[in-house]
């Protein structure tokens, strides 16, 4: 089918700009830098505290904080990639190559999401995996709730993703990155409100958070996601460091953002559909 052979085709596009290799090299440097953090922390750790649930706890923690790090790297990565894939192909005329043969323009865009959307959740998978084989190397720990949250954090990279295209179908590059940025930043400032807002139990606070993950709930998803990874026996979120979730999002604003997503890509099928090229 068409789709997936642009699918294939952005993939090797992706390659031939050596998107690939500069994501897989910096990918390794940073569980690199990971495994050697959490090896020499826990190993002082250990010198000085011979409990075991301490060292349980230092683990979730450390792990955590990757988690954290590689949620952020996910999604800038994800805009990264496909800025360009078509407000820069539509600036350059090269998209002239492919819309003027056969094929439904709503087919070129779900080509180059899935495209995307395979390497973005391939990245997630590699990142995830590194981090969770050396945390297991280590210490033989393990989150028992690991794919709950990562399928929280996939979600919202493709929540990234499809913002990042629909933009695409309508502006310049910059003024594309600039959005899909600025709309991340929204969501992720707005979290943190919310989660002050819970913690000195001040509503207008909250408010300003909820309202901020509507707008954007790339966010509510990693809070979802860092409610997963809590362990069940921790009763107070505020042992595991800035990383825990106060509030956990409800299962309602999954759905959102779900709806969210599919609205979105229905919105840059139309927008590219119609724009004059």
């Amino acid at each position: 089918m068409p789709i997936f052979v642009i699918a294939r085709l952005t993939i090797r596009e992706a390659q031939r700009r050596r998107l690939l290799w500069v994501a897989l090299f910096m990918g390794l440097a940073f569980l690199l830098v990971f495994g050697l953090a959490f090896h020499f922390i826990r190993l002082d750790i250990e010198r000085q505290v011979g409990v075991s649930e301490d060292l349980s706890f230092v683990s979730v923690l450390l792990l955590t904080a990757g988690l954290y790090a590689v949620n952020l790297l996910v999604n800038v990565v994800a805009v990264l990639v496909s800025v360009t894939t078509l407000s820069g192909e539509i600036e350059s005329h090269t998209i002239d190559a492919i819309v003027t043969k056969p094929i439904p323009r709503w087919q070129v865009v779900i080509g180059k999401w899935l495209g995307f959307a395979v390497l973005v959740l391939g990245y997630l998978a590699l990142l995830v995996s590194g981090l969770m084989l050396i945390v297991y190397l280590r210490s033989g720990f393990y989150m028992d709730n690991i794919v709950r949250g990562v399928l929280m954090m996939a979600l919202a990279a493709l929540l990234v993703l499809t913002v990042s295209i629909a933009g695409g179908t309508r502006l310049s590059t910059i003024a594309n990155g600039v959005m899909t940025f600025m709309l991340f930043g929204i969501a992720f400032l707005g979290g943190l409100v919310e989660q002050v807002g819970a913690l000195i139990r001040n509503p207008a606070a909250v408010n300003v958070g909820i309202v901020s993950s509507l707008i954007m709930p790339a966010d509510s998803l990693w809070k979802k996601a860092t409610a997963y990874f809590q362990p069940s026996d921790v009763t107070n979120p505020f042992e595991l460091g800035p990383f825990a979730a106060i509030t956990e999002p409800s299962t309602l604003m999954v759905i959102y953002a779900v709806l969210y997503l599919l609205v979105l890509l229905a919105f840059a099928l139309w927008s590219f559909s119609r724009r004059e090229l």
